[in-house]
Parts: structure tokens; C-alpha cells; sequence
């Protein structure tokens, strides 16, 4: 039986319990779960979870791709009675914002006339239950109308973390075969309009799971609120027991940071309150309950509690689709200890089936640091099938030459065919630019990631299906992006180095790097695919860009007396990302790329700080190890003062601000940890030199401050480790490697190589 022939509905736009009680003739051999309830889901069988998953299924257009997740039962059925229930709740499905914080822009944006749409009237669920016997006999149990339904005891739930929980509705047990459904009411069979739109595929990616758990520490009481501390900004599940009179309501409200009097704090800097609260109202009198997130996350550390019920205890789960490790880096200097450990925690928070741009904020899916973060996540975390749903998402978002939107009068307009938006899956589609800021949809550095993002996941993984996956689509956004290009030859539409300190965006210079980095990798793949005419296209067009650039931005800078890139429309202007990106791309004629590395060193030490934002970043400190100047990023990683990672380290923050700054608008932003890359390939340094780690060098440094290290990285062939000791002034490095990966050494650097285990 196929599970798109069993969408079932509660009629319902609030969560609800579906409920399927069956008998089984004998115990069996085998048992299989194929499940999906829309917004989110939960399945349940004979009174035990199924699974260990949070947030099922996974985000994406439900118009065009809806995932569902199987599951071996095996162990929870047996012969006679037996149930089966799923919770299912709103997500994105059925956006309900009617309780808690919901996303809206903020003031100086223009109103959007292109808001959310949801993706049917009521939410939806579909199982199918396959059961082998020993005699080889088969059943199947599907949904149907003989399920019963009721509504959940979560009555509100709000994809940004807010939940509204009565206690007395729970129906604590209702997966027991024995529970007493007589009051339920029956499902009935979807109708045309209320079956998702999208075709139903098996999730392939890593599932949401608890990866920690905190136990809070209270901090005393504010303002008559009590708060907690969880020691860490997570995105989280909540737990709490509780115990009062029947009908008081417990507020738990969500915060990153704490306000001057110590009270939480859920004031995003120049934006707006995000007022997430999770709210239990509770079911008997003196009685212990418990309190539980069931379809939402909350993003924070702190807490602040209302109400006048007892608390006695509170933590919460952190959660994460990366939660498998693929390397490691230890060492005696605790200032990159606690570097690595934050920009980790931070990536966790925000891998959930989407990579999110915060968990508090906006939750949305912007596409930028797949491709910019990737080196670093890759070498922290196995992210293979999670990219490879990402770029999926890419795919299906790529806009058509029928696509319409509204513009501010109410008119249909075109966006252009081949079009890669910002965000994949986007839910508010803000397409019109911000008068004076630019392009928030159509952003070169966030749709190259169809492009991007599969070259670094070919170069990690070695995979070419991913090439082939992608390449169409990565050659249609070109040929968008050319309809772009503007009379000098220049893209300048977007955002450019967003997120830099000094606002110098550049976007001259850096989108057209941009531009001319997504010919020449194309390029690469199309040979890669035998695709030979299309590639020598594609080198004649990233031929054209980079003569363009140089004849335009290549200038000899009077007083430093070396060649450089000035910043278009500022004459004498040069700053870090704007010699970093034609660097790292090979856009510098030979004869120049001395001096182009030389202004970049110049940038560098004018400032003595990174003074790049998230688009530039990664360009600037890859490009500075290239050229001997690792001492630099060292120096300016581990500053007390802003721009560093050091400083939010000073401040207090166990995850990343958003921006160079202390109380940024975000407190768990992922976007600027570019800096773990240069951990693997800059301290242990394990350089890749051909796709999936068949051949690499290694060349590792170590800083002064630093007497010893330990890297790891599980490669596609095998682990990789280096080590680094310093005995007085000399510094042994030692180096084991995979036998079957072909390794260039550094002087000095003992190789050893070893089987796989």
C-alpha cells in the first residue's frame, strides 16, 4: 500500500491525537512504520515512542516535496491487542501565530504584499504499518477512517517555540491498546484539496535527535519572576514538573541573554520582542505534572517562570540533525578550546532538517553559509546527506519562467526563470528590494550555494552524483545571473560583504567574484560530465568576467606602491575582502598576485582585526593562510576586543553573536564561524587536494601560546590524525594516515600510515 493513498484529517487546525487500535494473530518477525503528519509529527505505539526523532518530517515546500520516515517497530508489537497513535501538530504546514511570537519584518522594510500562504485547511496524517509473520504471511494497517481522533492537549503551537499546553486535555496513555477511546471521534479520508501537493519521499537525512541534556540552576527571582539558567544557548526541548491548583497556568518564557537586573531577556537588538513562552495550564489539584515541548523548539538559555505553582525541577534537551562527529580539535591553549566548543554549539543549534539563520529570531532557511560554512561543518560534523537535502531544496525553489509574485501595487511580475532564492524552503517570500539596502531574495553569495555548496560537497565527499544532481540547475542561475549584469559588467544587486563592521559592502567587487566563481567551478563540473562545449562556454563567459574585473578594479595604489583591488567607486579604497576574493578564486594575474597578497596583509595589520563580514570571511582568513599569514589570524581570533571569537568567549557567550559585537541582535548565529576550516587546515593542516581526500597534504603550524595539539578528520577513506608537540624552541609534528589516501608532507611532518579500522 502506498502511505499517498491514506491522508487522513482530524478536520482540524490545531494539534489532535490520531489513533489506530488493531489485533495481530501471533507476534511478528517483522515489523515496518511508515509515517508523516503535517505540520510535525509524533508516532506512538503500545505506550512507547517510536523512534528517537524530534520534528518530523523534516521542512520543505510541501507543494512539491513532503518527506515521511519509516521506522523498524519490530520490538513494540506483539500478538493481540495492540495501538498505534500520532500527535500531530501545525510547523509550517499550518502556520498558526495566533499564540506567542510570530515572525514579522521589522519597520524599515517595506510591507510585504507576498506573506505566507498555508499549505491546506486542515492538518494531515498518513501511516502505513507492514508486518511479516514467520509462516510468511503478511497485514497491513493504514490509515484509514476506522482511526479515531481527538484534540491534543496542546491547543496552540507555533513554529518559533511557543506552546499552549492544558494539562487536563493530555491523554496520557492513549498508545495503550486498553485505553478507552469511546469519546473520540473518527478520521476521515482527505479530500482532493486538503492531500498535500507535494510528492511523499523517504527522508534520507540525519533525523533531529537530543544530542545533550541541561539541568537549569536557579538565579534567584526578578520582577516576581523566577529565573533559570541551562549554562548553555541550545535549541532545545523543554521539561519541567510542576504542581499547584487545577487550572493555574505556568509560563515559561525563553531568553539568550539577561537583562541589567539579571531578568530574561527576549529584546532582539534593533529589531523587536521575540515574547516566545511555553504555557501549562495545569490539570489537577497537587499533583505532580509533567511539562513538555511536543512539535516546537525554543532557542535560549535562560528562563523566566510565572505563576503561582511550585517548579520542582526544570531542564531541557538540546537538539540537532548534527549530532554525528567526523573531526576533532583539541589543545593546552583554552582560548581556541573555547572558540571551537562555541562555534560548534552554535552550528548544532541551528541544523534542524534546515540550516536556520538563528533559532529565535527568524528560524528561516537563508542558503549563504551552506556553501560559506560548509569546509568548517564538513570537518566538524557528517553533514553529507544533510547538504544533499539542502541542495535539494535548492532545486526545487529554482524559480520557472511562470512564476509570479505581487510588487507593492498588487501587480503579478516575473522574478526570472532560473532565479535561486535566499532561502529554500521560504515560507514569507519578501522578493522586493529594501530601498537603499538592496535585493533580500535574489543575493548572488546565498543562490550560488546550488553551485557552491556542491563543489565543496565534492570536494569532502567525492561523490560526482552530486554534481550531476546539480549542474542543471547550477548552469540555468547563471544564465539568470547574466540577464543581471549591469552596463560596467558588474552585478550589484545584492547585499555584498553583509555583516561587515564597517559596513563596507563593496558589492561591485564582491558579487562579480561571485559571478566569476560560479563560471569557473560550473566549468569544472561540465568536464567532469564530458559536457565538453558547455564547459568551453563557460570558461569563455569566466574569461570575459575576470578580464572585465581587473581591467576595472586592478589598480597600482600610488602610496603603498604595490597592485591592488580598489573598491568600485572609491578610489584608493581597498579593504580586506576585496583582495581576498580574486586571491582565492584565481582571478589576480600571476604577475600582480604578490602584490594583491600584500595589500591583503596591509588590510590586516591597518586594522589588526577581521574586519570582513560573513560573505568575505572565510576568503580572508583562507586566503591569509595561503599566504603565510597565519600569525595575523591568530593574533586577531584571540583579541579581548571586538571584531574576534575571543571577545564573545569574554563576553560570557557559549554560542556565536550574529555580528561583530557584544548583544548582537542574534546570540546563536552560525554564519561568521568560518574560523574552524582554518583549524583543519591552517593548526593540524589537512589540505585537500583532490575530491573526497584521496590525495591531501599536510602542513600544520602552531601558534605561539600553543605547545600542543590533536586533530582529527574522518575522510571517506579513513581517519586522518596530527599531532603537535613543542619541546622548547623546536615543535615535532606527527601525522597518521589512511593507506589508501596519497599524502604530500610538509618539511619536518613524521607521516605514518595506517589501515583503515
Amino acid at each position: 500500500m502506498k502511505l499517498s493513498e491514506h491522508w487522513v484529517t482530524g478536520e482540524s487546525k490545531t494539534p489532535f491525537y490520531l489513533r489506530r487500535r488493531f489485533t495481530l494473530g501471533a507476534k511478528p518477525v517483522r515489523g515496518e512504520l511508515q509515517a508523516c503528519g503535517l505540520g510535525q509529527y509524533n508516532p506512538w505505539l503500545n505506550g512507547q515512542r517510536v523512534g528517537d526523532h524530534f520534528l518530523d518530517p523534516a521542512w520543505t515546500d510541501y507543494d512539491k516535496l513532503v518527506l515521511y520516515n519509516r521506522f523498524d517497530v519490530t520490538e513494540q508489537l506483539h500478538a493481540g491487542e495492540n495501538a498505534l497513535v500520532l500527535e500531530v501538530g501545525n510547523g509550517w504546514y499550518l502556520w498558526d501565530d495566533s499564540f506567542g511570537y510570530g515572525f514579522h519584518f521589522p519597520p524599515f522594510m517595506p510591507p510585504n504584499p507576498n506573506p505566507y500562504h498555508p499549505y491546506g485547511d486542515s492538518l494531515v496524517a498518513s501511516f502505513v504499518l507492514q508486518v511479516d509473520y514467520a509462516d510468511g504471511s503478511q497485514e497491513t494497517i493504514c490509515s484509514d477512517e476506522r482511526c479515531k481522533t481527538q484534540p491534543h492537549g496542546v491547543k496552540h503551537s507555533n513554529v518559533y517555540g511557543s506552546e499552549l499546553i492544558r494539562g487536563a486535555a493530555l491523554q496520557t496513555g492513549c498508545s495503550l491498546p486498553d485505553f478507552d477511546d469511546r469519546d473520540w471521534g473518527f478520521a476521515s479520508a482527505a479530500k482532493p484539496g486538503q492531500v498535500p501537493k507535494g510528492r511523499l519521499e523517504e527522508a534520507k537525512l540525519p533525523p533531529v535527535r537530543a544530542i545533550a541534556r541541561y539541568e537549569a540552576s536557579g538565579l534567584g527571582t526578578v520582577h516576581g519572576r523566577r529565573i533559570y539558567d541551562l549554562g548553555q544557548n541550545i535549541s532545545g526541548v523543554l521539561y519541567a514538573q510542576v504542581r499547584g491548583k487545577a487550572g493555574t497556568t505556568v509560563r515559561f518564557y525563553p531568553a539568550e541573554k539577561l537583562d541589567g537586573e539579571g531578568d530574561a531577556d527576549q529584546m532582539a537588538k534593533n529589531w523587536m520582542p521575540i515574547d516566545n513562552v511555553i504555557s501549562y495550564e495545569i490539570g489537577a489539584d497537587n499533583r505532580v505534572e509533567e511539562v513538555s515541548q511536543t512539535f516546537t523548539y525554543f532557542g535560549g538559555r535562560y528562563f523566566a517562570v510565572e505563576g503561582d505553582a511550585e517548579v520542582i525541577s526544570l531542564s531541557a534537551q538540546a537538539i540537532s540533525s548534527a549530532w554525528k562527529r567526523s573531526g576533532s580539535f583539541t589543545c593546552d591553549d583554552e582560548r581556541y578550546n573555547r572558540i571551537y566548543d562555541m562555534v560548534e554549539k552554535t552550528v548544532e543549534a541551528n541544523l534542524l532538517g534546515v540550516h536556520t539563520d538563528c533559532p529565535t529570531i527568524e528560524r528561516f532557511a537563508w542558503q549563504e553559509p551552506n556553501h560559506l560554512m560548509a569546509p568548517s561543518i564538513f570537518f566538524m560534523k557528517d553533514s553529507k546527506a544533510l547538504w544533499e537535502k539542502f541542495l535539494q531544496d535548492l532545486r526545487l525553489a529554482q524559480h520557472g519562467p511562470d512564476d509570479r509574485f505581487r510588487d507593492m501595487d498588487g501587480r503579478l511580475f516575473a522574478p526570472g526563470d532560473g532565479l535561486v532564492p535566499s532561502q529554500a524552503p521560504c515560507y514569507i517570500p519578501n522578493v522586493l528590494p529594501v530601498p537603499g539596502m538592496g535585493s533580500f531574495y535574489d543575493i548572488i553569495p546565498w543562490g550560488s550555494t546550488c553551485i557552491l555548496g556542491t563543489y565543496w560537497h565534492y570536494l569532502f565527499y567525492g561523490d560526482a552524483c552530486v554534481v550531476r544532481d546539480n549542474y542543471e540547475t547550477g548552469l540555468r542561475y547563471l544564465n539568470y545571473l547574466k540577464t543581471k549584469l549591469n552596463a560596467d559588467g558588474f552585478l550589484n544587486h545584492g547585499l555584498g560583504d553583509w555583516g561587515n563592521p564597517e559596513n563596507r559592502l563593496a558589492r561591485e567587487n564582491v558579487e562579480t567574484a561571485f559571478l566569476y566563481a560560479d563560471a569557473v567551478v560550473l566549468e569544472g563540473f561540465a568536464r567532469l560530465l564530458c559536457r565538453e562545449a558547455e564547459a568551453g562556454e563557460l570558461h569563455r563567459f569566466g574569461e570575459q568576467v575576470r578580464d572585465n574585473y581587473n581591467k576595472k578594479l586592478l589598480r597600482y595604489h600610488e602610496e603603498l606602491g604595490i597592485w591592488c583591488y580598489q573598491v568600485w567607486g572609491e578610489d584608493g579604497r581597498i579593504t580586506q575582502t576585496t583582495q581576498a576574493l580574486p586571491l582565492f578564486w584565481g582571478m589576480v594575474p600571476q604577475e600582480h598576485e604578490a602584490d594583491v597578497a600584500r595589500a591583503l596583509r596591509f588590510a590586516l595589520e591597518e586594522k589588526q582585526a577581521l574586519i570582513a563580514g560573513e560573505i568575505g570571511l572565510p576568503y580572508v582568513i583562507q586566503s591569509a593562510r595561503r599566504f603565510g599569514m597565519n600569525d595575523l589570524i591568530a593574533r586577531m581570533i584571540t583579541r579581548p576586543e571586538h571584531p574576534s571569537y575571543y571577545a564573545f568567549v569574554l563576553d560570557g557567550e557559549t554560542t556565536l553573536g550574529e555580528y561583530w559585537e557584544r548583544n548582537p541582535r542574534s546570540h546563536c548565529h552560525d554564519m561568521m564561524g568560518h574560523i574552524i576550516e582554518w583549524y583543519y587546515n591552517a593548526l593540524a593542516g589537512i589540505q585537500v587536494l583532490e575530491p573526497g581526500f584521496v590525495r591531501v597534504r599536510i602542513a600544520p603550524w602552531m601558534p605561539e601560546g600553543m605547545n600542543r595539539f590533536r586533530c582529527s578528520y574522518e575522510t571517506p577513506h579513513g581517519t586522518i590524525t596530527v599531532s603537535g608537540q613543542r619541546t622548547g624552541t623546536e615543535v615535532r609534528f606527527d601525522a597518521r594516515i589512511p593507506a589508501g589516501i596519497s599524502c604530500e608532507a610538509a618539511h619536518g611532518v613524521t607521516v605514518t600510515s595506517s589501515q583503515r579500522e
